[in-house]
């Protein structure tokens, strides 16, 4: 299990309701930021290897891609904090926290999002297909889901080399932001820990 760093940029302010998608909520209101950010003690390479990794942004529906706090009170509703968010949209996020991850794990010449040259050698791409925390019914807490499919491709040919979907789940205690955001961190956190790892084993590392 690995734990990642929460970074808050703001004190923090109980639930104080959802604002439902497309409503303008409390836009003029200041709202705390909140960043994920890749396990402080991730994977390390067994042996560093003379490749360029290229991270590409995750695809995410609407209602994902985007800064604000995803809430599912039902399967088929989506709203959001009305008093936090994140510090860019999900899919960036989670993007600068693979590419923190696989940095530090030193097994790639180079990791970015961007290759330093025409092109990279191979490149993780990947779909963010869940990321809310849907409330639980009859209880006072809520289920954080996190579910990341990636591929490693080829850069020359765009073959693709392996894939795999990672998922994690983590519960709040109840539906303050302060506990909403500790289970996204501690179901991320997790995810991309994982996610870490098999591209480490993928490559040989």
């Amino acid at each position: 299990m690995f734990r990642s760093a929460l970074a808050a940029l703001s004190a923090c302010t109980l639930l104080g309701g959802c604002a439902a998608l497309g409503a303008l909520g409390q836009a003029a209101e200041p709202q705390d930021a909140f960043q994920i950010q890749a396990p402080a003690e991730g994977p390390v390479a067994r042996a560093p290897r003379a490749e360029d990794l290229i991270v590409e942004i995750p695809a995410a529906s609407g209602a994902i891609d985007t800064d604000r706090i995803l809430i599912r009170p039902q399967a088929t509703q989506v709203q959001y904090l009305s008093d936090a968010r994140w510090i860019e949209p999900a899919p960036l996020m989670i993007q600068s926290a693979l590419v923190e991850g696989l940095e530090r794990s030193g097994g790639f010449r180079f990791v970015g999002r961007k290759p330093l040259g025409a092109s990279g050698d191979v490149a993780l791409v990947s779909n963010l297909v869940d990321f809310h925390a849907a409330i639980a019914p009859d209880t006072p807490g809520a289920t954080v889901a996190v579910r990341l499919a990636v591929r490693l491709v080829r850069e020359e040919d765009a073959a693709v080399i392996s894939s795999r979907t990672f998922a994690a789940g983590a519960t709040a205690p109840d539906t303050s932001t302060p506990a909403l955001v500790d289970a996204y961190d501690r179901a991320t956190s997790r995810v991309i820990g994982e996610a870490v790892s098999w591209v480490l084993n993928q490559r040989g590392r």
